[in-house]
């Protein structure tokens, strides 16, 4: 038998890891929540969302796929029987669909990068117009998602070692330098300090706010990207002796740290060169107009803003590759589960990504419907993770993630999956629907509508239907783990 890849060290393991979860969502949507829902009390139960909800769960994802040495279809049949395959199925569609129009994205901070550079975001530039001139431009929309897809392409092709862990090796600290230098530069602009008790000064009053709560659980499973299947793709490349409790702590925190450096980037520049606090606060109200329209108007405003600009959305491309390589990873993965070698898998992946990342491209409500359906659908991702863990046994999986491990897990752990994580399941998706629900009760379960609760109750169904049909198949189809090397 072939032996499998490894990640050469711990270190290349955990900038993956941590590439994987910081994306633009850290950049563009936590300084909004945070800006929205109480500042520094957002801050608090964001991190106690790390500890309840996003860690457990990582750390969960990594057992399973550091024990069974497959992928997200592979892992669940092997982890709590073949009629399980499907959930599995699930993980990997939902994390595809999302990849479709994700390399849409990455193509969108690409091409602002390359208008960074040449210096496109002068006085007087009408940033709003620039916006929506290349929005819709399908075929420079098209260009770049092409180009963002072949690139990691290229790189997934390389495989783990030369390709991945190389890759983030660069990408993660150089992200996380453009962050700072960005954020040195946001908090030293005069009229800075606004901005910096909007971020962390605490509104006690939030904490009876339940939007507060709710949005910070959000944003931390989305964010860290539990329930992805990513870290447990990843996990497959890892050593039996790694320390699972260490290392989803290290990528939790690193990811918030990633999102507490964007709002410090963002909310002080926001607030220093806004006209009034009425605009400063309309500017944090939408998430791609935040970037692409207002941030974009701020720099020509803002000494150095034309060295700030380019190092800004460069640390978006980086944040968004980083990403977007552990999504085409786990695709690719997948395949390779079947039988198919590394080379033929990325190679169908990215045609795949390609072709039905077109819809995206080409029609921007396409890409806000596929957002709003499937960012939803991780978190079902999250709910079948822990009902594997459950299913396997709680009390016997902690004891096999401590027997390799530094940082013990108590009984705390079993005690957060078997009873708070479910019912943080239940509140938030419950929450969510009856939102949608009340922003149009009369037509809230209109199919075709780009943000209803019918469109997300529709495709869902479609694609439980689908993964519970193809149960026996996938399960068929997936072979066992290579040999190990250890």
């Amino acid at each position: 038998m072939s032996q499998r890849e490894q990640f050469v060290s711990r270190l290349g393991f955990i900038a993956a890891a941590i590439g994987m979860a910081v994306g633009t969502g850290n950049i563009w949507r936590f300084p909004r929540m945070a800006a929205q829902y109480g500042g520094g009390v957002f801050v608090l139960v964001y991190i106690l969302a790390l500890l309840l909800w996003s860690a457990p769960l990582l750390m969960v994802e990594m057992a399973i796929g550091r024990k069974t040495r497959m992928g997200p279809i592979g892992g669940f049949r092997d982890f709590i029987g073949q009629r399980f395959t499907w959930m599995g199925g699930w993980m990997v569609a939902v994390c595809m669909l999302i990849t479709f129009y994700y390399a849409v994205v990455t193509g969108w901070c690409a091409k602002y990068f390359v208008l960074a550079l040449q210096g496109a975001f002068h006085r007087g530039v009408d940033t709003a117009e620039v916006w929506n001139n290349f929005l819709h431009n399908r075929w420079q929309n098209l260009l770049f998602q092409a180009v963002a897809i072949a690139l990691c392409g290229l790189i997934i092709y390389k495989g783990i070692q030369k390709g991945v862990e190389r890759i983030n090796k660069i990408l993660v600290p150089s992200l996380f330098l453009f962050l700072v230098v960005a954020a040195v530069r946001a908090v030293t602009l005069p009229g800075a300090s606004l901005g910096l008790r909007y971020l962390f000064v605490p509104d006690w009053s939030k904490l009876a706010d339940p939007a507060t709560w709710l949005q910070a659980f959000t944003q931390s499973a989305w964010s860290t990207g539990a329930g992805w299947g990513l870290m447990l793709t990843y996990a497959v490349y890892t050593s039996r002796k790694d320390d699972i409790p260490q290392n989803c702590l290290v990528v939790g925190f690193g990811d918030n740290s990633s999102a507490l450096l964007a709002g410090l980037a963002v909310i002080p520049t926001i607030f220093a060169l806004s006209p009034s606090l009425e605009v400063a606060r309309a500017s944090l109200s939408d998430n791609m107009g935040l970037t692409f329209i207002s941030l974009a108007g701020l720099f020509p405003k803002m000494k150095g803003g034309l060295v700030i600009a380019p190092v800004f959305f460069l640390a978006m491309l980086f944040a968004a590759l980083s990403s977007l390589i552990a999504q085409v990873e786990l695709g690719a993965r997948a395949l390779m589960d079947f039988g198919w070698t590394r080379r033929k898998s990325t190679l169908v992946v990215i045609l795949v990504c390609l072709v039905f990342g077109l819809p995206s491209a080409a029609f921007p409500s396409f890409l806000l419907n596929q957002d709003w359906v499937w960012g939803m659908a991780l978190l079902v991702s999250g709910f079948w993770t822990m009902l594997a863990a459950r299913k396997y046994g709680l009390e016997k999986l902690r004891k096999e993630i401590n027997s390799s491990a530094d940082l013990k897990l108590g009984h705390w752990w079993v005690f957060i999956l078997k009873y708070i994580s479910p019912v943080i399941f239940l509140v938030v998706t419950g929450w969510w629907f009856y939102q949608a629900i009340g922003w149009d009760k009369k037509a809230w379960w209109h199919p075709f509508k780009t943000n209803s609760a019918g469109t997300i109750l529709i495709q869902w169904l479609i694609l439980l239907a689908l993964v519970l049909w193809l149960n026996r198949k996938l399960a068929a189809w997936t072979g066992r783990p290579v040999e190990d090397e250890e």
